[in-house]
């Protein structure tokens, strides 16, 4: 020999490491939006279903009649207030109204006259696509 060491090739190469990081950290930022809210709640199924396609304040009604609004707790009598936006006209305002399948009419109903007292007047009622079942021949 010459009398060098030679080097180990032993060295991790990160590079690809951190393009994997930096794409699942797109692909979080890009979905955080879509997601609706982190309150588990069975919406109601319908036939009819529009896609959400804008983003919007959410009030949460969940099965035991807590009322959410974009996943912060918030008590009815405050709900007017807390919906009107400061420089924000509330009959431009709309918002989408979450609610659990089960719970009664008359608290959902409560929601919606809170939801009123504050101007707003286009409300959408969230539900969930009814499963069609194919009868396909094999």
């Amino acid at each position: 020999m010459n009398g060098q060491t030679r080097t180990s090739l032993a060295d991790i190469n990160i590079t690809p490491l951190v393009d994997v990081v930096l794409v699942l950290l797109v692909i979080f930022m890009i979905t955080e939006p879509v997601l609706q809210s982190g309150i588990e709640v069975n919406v109601p199924k319908t036939r009819t279903v529009k896609q959400i396609t804008e983003q919007r304040m959410v009030v949460t009604i969940d099965r035991d009649q807590n009322i959410y609004l974009n996943d912060q707790p918030v008590n009815i009598h405050d709900l007017p207030q807390k919906l009107h936006q400061a420089g924000v006209d509330p009959a431009h305002q709309s918002i989408y109204l979450r609610s659990d399948e089960r719970v009664p009419f008359g608290a959902f109903a409560s929601v919606m006259d809170a939801v009123k007292q504050s101007g707003i007047t286009n409300v959408s009622i969230v539900t969930q696509p009814v499963e069609t079942k194919s009868t396909a021949g094999n």
